[in-house]
This record gives C-alpha cells, sequence and structure tokens, in this order.
C-alpha cells in the first residue's frame, strides 16, 4: 500500500514538473514574440505618432512581453506572491530599491565613466536630452515599461518555473539570467548578452539574499540603474 502511495506521488511530480516545462517553454517562447512586436511597434508606429502619443506607447508596448506569461500565471492559478511580490514592508521594499538601483549605478556606471570607459556603457539618449522632463520620462519609461516587464518575467515567471523545476537556487539565478541576457541579443551584440546576464545574475542574488527584497525592490533598482546611465552620459559625455 505504501508502495503504491510512493508510486502516485512520484508520479503526480512527473507531471507537475512536465507542466512546469510547459509553462517555462511557452513563457519564454511568448516573451520572445512580444518582444517583436515591440520591436515591430517601434519600426512601423511611432515615428507616425505626435509625441505625446509615442511617449504612451512606448509604455503601454512594453506588456506585450508579459501577456503570454500572464495569462499561464491564470492558467496555473499561481499568485503575485509566488512570484516574488509581497505586501510586507512596502516602504522598506521601496528605499531598499532606491539605495541598491544608486550603488549599482556608482560602482557599475559611475567609476567605469570616471576611468574612461563610459564610451562603452553610455546610453545614446543622454547626449541628446537637455530638459528635465526628458529625464524623467526616461525614468518613468525605464521603470513602468522596461524594468516592470523584464522582472515580472524573468526574476517573476521565469524565476519561479525554474526554481519548481531544478529544486536549485544556483541553478535557477544562473538559467533564468542567461535566458534574460539572451533577449537582449535581438536588439545588441554577443557582448549586451554576456553583460545583460551578469546583471540578471545581480538582480536575482539581491531579491535571493537581501532580506526584506521583492520583485518590487528588483524593479525599482532595475529602472534606477538604467536611468542612471542617462544621466551619467548627459553629464561625462555631452
Amino acid at each position: 500500500m505504501v508502495k503504491e502511495m510512493d508510486i502516485e506521488i512520484d508520479k503526480e511530480k512527473k507531471i507537475n514538473k512536465k507542466k512546469e516545462w510547459i509553462g517555462l517553454i511557452v513563457g519564454y517562447i511568448g516573451t520572445l514574440a512580444g518582444l517583436f512586436g515591440i520591436i515591430w511597434i517601434n519600426q512601423n508606429v511611432l515615428m507616425a505618432l505626435p509625441l505625446v502619443g509615442r511617449m504612451i506607447v512606448m509604455i503601454a508596448s512594453r506588456i506585450l512581453l508579459m501577456i503570454v506569461p500572464i495569462l499561464l500565471m491564470i492558467i496555473c492559478k499561481d499568485k503575485l506572491s509566488d512570484y516574488g511580490f509581497t505586501r510586507k514592508r512596502l516602504g522598506l521594499q521601496i528605499a531598499l530599491g532606491i539605495l541598491l538601483g544608486l550603488a549599482m549605478s556608482i560602482v557599475l556606471t559611475l567609476i567605469p565613466f570616471l576611468f574612461g570607459f563610459g564610451k562603452y556603457l553610455g546610453n545614446d539618449n543622454g547626449r541628446y536630452y537637455t530638459e528635465l522632463w526628458q529625464f524623467a520620462y526616461d525614468f518613468l519609461y525605464l521603470t513602468v515599461g522596461v524594468s516592470l516587464s523584464e522582472e515580472f518575467v524573468f526574476r517573476g515567471f521565469i524565476y519561479e518555473k525554474i526554481k519548481r523545476i531544478s529544486g536549485r537556487d544556483s541553478i535557477t539565478v544562473i538559467v533564468s539570467s542567461f535566458m534574460f541576457g539572451l533577449l537582449h541579443l535581438f536588439g545588441g551584440n554577443i557582448i549586451q548578452v554576456i553583460v545583460t546576464s551578469f546583471i540578471g545574475i545581480l538582480f536575482c542574488l539581491i531579491r535571493q539574499k537581501i532580506r526584506n527584497c521583492s520583485l518590487l525592490t528588483v524593479i525599482i533598482v532595475h529602472g534606477i540603474y538604467d536611468a542612471m546611465i542617462t544621466v551619467w552620459t548627459a553629464v561625462f559625455m555631452v
């Protein structure tokens, strides 16, 4: 009787793991499809819109990355808390996000700029922005658009799927970060894949190792880190 129960439990585990594999693969393919949708919109729609329209569509189009993972989350009856969101100590989550984002910016961007490596790190937007509202919008776009969508998918959905499949934090960090890096191959090169994979590992470790750091914290870290690249470019490379 006990042996039969063990067999049933093992069978159920295999079925669940198979579902997680299917969810991971379908979710990642859906994310790539969403990326191509964003690229198409950028190339064929944005420039036909007035400035305000472009600003809105740029942010709104980022939801395309999340559509398939969100649908799978609903189908699987997962909760946002399963992906790293929590209401506990919300103020502390936000404060940690701001502090860690600035710290990452200083170490990984400002210091290299000071030592003459800015040309490898700069964001061209910073060369052309002259008004405060441009920097404010850049921050809004990178936080509400880019970092929210990418962190939900890679440090939320994909992170959780890989963790359920592997059961090991190290594998979860490495694989999810590499998949994050690969996303940037379509708009960059192999160097960008390596760099963004490394950044992805840092984001994973922040969520995993630092107390009171939630997925919201990582979203804020990501947004501030990206936005500050534009700021340092404006300061050092104009």
